[in-house]
């Protein structure tokens, strides 16, 4: 059966790496090949070999699933035609609200249409709305309260799943096809008199949309007992395992820290409360304090603790709304409790497997995320370090206690039991806290490219605090009624309080977290066998060797391009620009990309994760090409979190951009005729002028930055926003200096922008589109994408094709991030080269 489970998340594994997937005639000829075998491993005398065809047979039948599954989710998305089409659907609100800078963000499923012409089959089942706020610039609508379990008419326009693609990034149309989402979109606001959204019934019954429902009065239960308070929205998810409300800065000091698994319904969490909850039955149902029946003689005790349990384990992984470590910890409580029943003996790693197999038979998906192989490989790693590590009893003590007076004889060993319990406890737990410290730091590594070098002496506090006092105490409140339920909440806070103190006054030494370039797989791999070599149990020859295994994860160094070579990664980062420049021995970013919200920006949620994760954490130069947020909005949280040598930039000497230069580097301002020479890479400055500094005629983009870049074969215009009054200057002043190999497009293909006579005199060969999926001003105008086309110049957009690297040497090689990482969920790219 272990070969059956581990075959089957093989081929799950392998199926969520391919580019396409099978068809159904393909599927099940697989699928009678993985019942042939099956039966034919029976026979095998080879247990080697029996093995191995369990294997093959359990990776068959888990791609198989997986590929059903995947089949059908696909086919549930919205049809292309009706995509950014006004429609008007009655449907059920079916999750909890979350509370967004601009709005609320809710999943709806969609009962009936009600625009003419377009039926139910055409649309998903479910889709992911939002309702905004208009008080921000450019949002759709005027957002009113929703509730979950409500049935709304709503009018809606939706697009197909779509999300930025980055190598290192969040894969959001992945988590979208798990989610069984078909499409995304906006509540339209009321037009001319119509009234379009209305909210029908106040509550549609179903076993989902009740829990959410309770989650929901949870959450508000919370929320009033602790108005403004800094730390309720941890309290809210440690009891319903909502986390949209904890502020960046939290997340900042737990992840800092490495306790971030404490602050979520984890399976620690749900196994002390399912714990407590069998310890207390077991107690009463000996008691038979519910009856004067002797209750042991109809259920035994264990059993009956067991059941209580799995009810409370599988209440509590609702309020969490089913995560990976939820399901695996129910699962395997599940899987522990029907042996007990059923009095079987199950071994520790048939349980774990079971756990995985049923997993991945609910989520094929789920091994795509971080928290599924944290959760599986704690747990593994906490049942491999006890082998060979079990206390056993110390003789001595007995001894001790020989030719003692009978009076004192008791009291002395109750005492000495007592403190040999709390030894044995205190090790196994330095054990275990050393186990997974040691074996999660490759893993952790590799998911996250930084390790908390104090989490040991973190969790060592938090662990027992969060899960004995602070989960407990929340919970218990959050159900209680006043006066009692609020005095435990506001205590909970206090503890929270006094932790945090504690948590931030760690997290500010500067040797707190061990950043390093993202891994290779197989590095990650050699440092996980390492590791395992190292928590061998007592015995085994030479585990310090372990150790050596480390070496090419701990000598992994970011990378550069050759000598007199040049790389530019244009970031897929939505209606905006940022470009990242390298040379052999330094890297400049060219803009910041948008700011998405008044708390969100592409510089915190792309760009510094991307260089992060290749271990750049300093840049020697920042160009800004303007002022428009969709240039500037990532820079200050980019100034703030990366080592800068200077930042230029077309910006007013007043702006918050340039106070923030001038704090943590100098600021320049960019001017036509700079020049500097990088490893033997030219750079030049052909725009603005200063004249145009002195007039205030000019838009900000008509100052852009425009950069010029040559590595002596080939070279690149960086031309930002600039329009037609520019260019057509640039083309009468400096014709000479404007050809270059690839462009990329100014103001991301509007229509105020890209002249013939502009293209005709830079004359690339390769024209890169930075904008956003379905953006609101159309770009680029379809005049424009066809005068490129015209010029037989190829086209590259991000929107299709993710991030764009260009690798400059004796030739010009292009990469996209959606075609080399190609995965079966990404919308299609074939307009991605034309």
């Amino acid at each position: 059966m272990r070969c059956i489970l581990g075959g089957f998340a093989l081929g799950i594994l392998l199926l969520q790496q391919q580019s396409v997937l099978m068809r159904w005639p393909m599927l099940c000829t697989l699928a009678a090949l993985a019942s042939v075998i099956l039966v034919m491993q029976a026979k095998l005398l080879n247990a080697g070999l029996r093995n191995l065809a369990r294997v093959l047979c359990g990776a068959l039948i888990g791609w198989c699933w997986a590929s059903m599954i995947a089949n059908h989710a696909l086919s549930l998305q919205l049809a292309p035609a009706l995509e950014e089409r006004e429609l008007t659907v009655i449907g059920v609100v079916t999750s909890l609200p979350e509370s967004a800078d601009l709005g609320q963000r809710f999943q709806f499923r969609i009962e009936r249409v009600v625009t003419p012409g377009v039926t139910l089959a055409q649309l998903p089942h479910k889709v992911l709305l939002g309702w905004y706020d208009a008080t921000y610039p450019g949002s759709p609508a005027v957002r009113t309260a929703v509730d979950s379990g409500e049935r709304w008419q709503l009018k809606l326009r939706l697009r197909r799943p779509h999300g930025l693609a980055n190598p290192f990034g969040f894969d959001y149309e992945a988590w979208l096809l798990e989610q069984n989402i078909g499409a995304t979109g906006s509540v339209r606001p009321d037009k001319d008199g119509q009234i379009n959204n209305v909210r029908l019934t106040k509550f549609v019954f179903s076993a989902n949309n009740l829990i959410e429902h309770l989650r929901g009065r949870l959450r508000e239960r919370i929320m009033r007992a602790l108005p403004d308070q800094p730390f309720a929205a941890i309290i809210v998810a440690l009891v319903i395992g909502d986390q949209n409300a904890i502020t960046q800065n939290d997340w900042t000091v737990v992840a800092r820290t490495g306790v971030s698994h404490l602050f979520a319904i984890s399976g620690l969490h749900i196994s002390m409360v399912a714990g407590m909850a069998a310890a207390g039955t077991l107690y009463l149902w000996r008691l038979a304090v519910f009856s004067r029946f002797a209750l042991p003689l109809i259920l035994p005790a264990q059993k009956a603790a067991a059941l209580a349990g799995v009810v409370v384990a599988l209440i509590y992984v609702s309020l969490a709304g089913f995560g990976v470590p939820a399901q695996r910890t129910l699962i395997m409580i599940c899987v522990v409790a029907m042996s007990l029943c059923l009095n079987r003996q199950l071994s520790v790693s048939l349980v774990l497997m079971a756990a995985l197999g049923l997993v991945l038979l609910v989520d094929p998906w789920a091994l795509l995320w971080p928290g599924f192989w944290l959760s599986f490989s704690a747990v593994g790693l906490i049942f491999y370090a006890s082998q060979g590590r079990s206390a056993s009893p110390d003789p001595g003590n007995c001894r001790s206690l020989k030719h003692q007076p009978v009076h004192n004889l008791v009291p002395q060993f109750r005492f000495r039991q007592g403190w040999l319990r709390i030894r044995r406890s205190a090790r196994e737990a330095s054990i275990t806290q050393y186990a997974i410290t040691l074996g999660l730091l490759p893993l952790t590594l590799l998911l996250f490219n930084q390790v908390s070098l104090i989490s040991p002496v973190a969790n060592a506090l938090a662990i027992p605090a969060v899960s004995l006092l602070i989960t407990p105490l929340a919970l218990i409140g959050s159900l209680l009624p006043d006066p009692v339920g609020s005095g435990l909440l506001i205590a909970t806070h206090q503890l929270l309080v006094y932790l945090f103190s504690f948590l931030r006054w760690l997290s500010e030494f500067g040797w707190a977290v061990w950043h390093a370039p993202r891994p290779d797989v197989w590095m990650a791999l050699c440092a996980m066998w390492g590791a395992l070599w190292c928590l061998a149990p007592k015995g085994w020859p030479m585990r310090w060797a372990g150790l050596l295994a480390w070496l090419p994860m701990c000598l992994n160094s970011s990378s550069y391009p050759g000598p007199a070579e040049l790389r530019v990664t244009a970031l897929d980062i939505g209606q905006g620009m940022a470009l990242l420049v390298e040379t052999a021995r330094h890297r400049m970013l060219y803009d910041a990309g948008p700011a998405y919200s008044p708390s969100s920006d592409a510089g915190s949620r792309v760009i510094y994760p991307y260089l992060a994760a290749r271990g750049i954490a300093s840049l020697d130069g920042f160009m800004i090409s303007h002022n428009d947020t969709d240039h500037s909005g990532g820079a200050i949280s980019l100034m703030q979190q990366l080592q800068i040598g200077w930042v230029t930039s077309s910006l007013s000497l007043e702006s918050a951009v340039v106070q923030v230069a001038n704090q943590t580097s100098r600021h320049v301002r960019c001017l036509a005729g700079q020049k500097w020479e990088w490893d033997g890479v030219q750079f030049e400055l052909l725009h603005p002028v200063e004249s145009i500094y002195r007039s205030e005629k000019w838009k900000p983009n008509a100052k852009s930055c425009t950069l010029k870049i040559t590595d002596g074969t080939h070279s690149i215009l960086l031309a930002g926003d600039i329009e037609a009054a520019q260019e057509d200057e640039l083309v009468h002043s400096i014709p000479e200096k404007l050809a270059a190999t690839v462009l990329l497009v100014p103001h991301h293909g509007s229509g105020t922008s890209s002249t013939l006579e502009f293209l005709q005199a830079v004359h690339p060969r390769l024209g890169v589109f930075q904008f956003g999926y379905h953006n609101r001003y159309n770009h680029p105008k379809p005049t424009v994408w066809q005068r490129y086309a015209d010029l037989d110049i190829t086209r590259l957009r991000n929107d299709s094709a993710g991030a764009i690297t260009l690798n400059f040497s004796d030739t010009l090689k292009v990469d996209s991030y959606r075609r080399s990482h190609a995965r079966y969920w990404y919308a299609d790219v074939a307009e991605e080269f034309k």
